[in-house]
């Protein structure tokens, strides 16, 4: 067990690093590849409802996708944190309804909160530090979606990644749910999980 923590430690340092060494214009680059092909998926344009995150500076952007489901009327929400591990899903009416919240993420204002219930996504797009080609997810180390994720009974999880987030093999654990398709700026892996 000491073996596997130290693994999935020394994975999250490494991609935090990869993640840090791009450039504003190659990771600008990614994001719009990355965002056009999940826009493009039957998945995003028949949903109704997704739940997202807004990105840190670091990570895909995810902007335009708010900016699209908005203007086609779709429900999105995003992340509040209410106790350690757990989180749930607020509205998020437009941009600016955001504030900034729990470890500088950025989440829907208190005053205007309205839950959504997990069960309700059709899509959600799930952060991850690295993905394996069978859908395994390496999370940040907070156990947030390790939780909220087996609530999302009807949404396909779909994980937006840099190419070198992809690894062959991460260690999976029996409370670690899988995501259904990988998108990065050169492949999209479908019907995992």
């Amino acid at each position: 067990m000491e073996d596997l923590i130290a693994r999935k430690k020394f994975l999250r340092k490494e991609m935090r690093s990869r993640r840090a060494a791009l450039s504003k214009s190659e990771r600008e680059l990614f994001s719009r590849e990355v965002v056009e092909k999940f826009l493009a998926q039957p998945i995003y344009q028949n949903s109704t409802t997704i739940f997202a995150y807004i990105s840190m500076p670091e990570e895909i952007q995810l902007q335009e996708i708010f900016v699209d489901a908005f203007s086609k009327n779709k429900i999105v929400a995003v992340p509040v944190i209410v106790g350690k591990g757990e989180m749930v899903a607020a509205e998020l009416p437009n941009f600016d309804a955001l504030e900034i919240g729990d470890f500088g993420i950025f989440t829907v204002r208190e005053n205007l909160r309205r839950f959504v219930d997990a069960k309700n996504f059709d899509c959600v797009i799930v952060p991850g530090a690295a993905f394996d080609i069978r859908g395994n997810r390496l999370g940040l180390g907070g156990g947030y979606y390790d939780r909220f994720l087996p609530r999302a009974v009807n949404a396909k999880k779909i994980a937006l990644a840099f190419d070198f987030q992809i690894v062959e093999s991460l260690p999976a654990e029996s409370h670690d749910t899988p995501v259904d398709m990988i998108i990065t700026p050169t492949k999209i892996f479908q019907n995992l999980g």
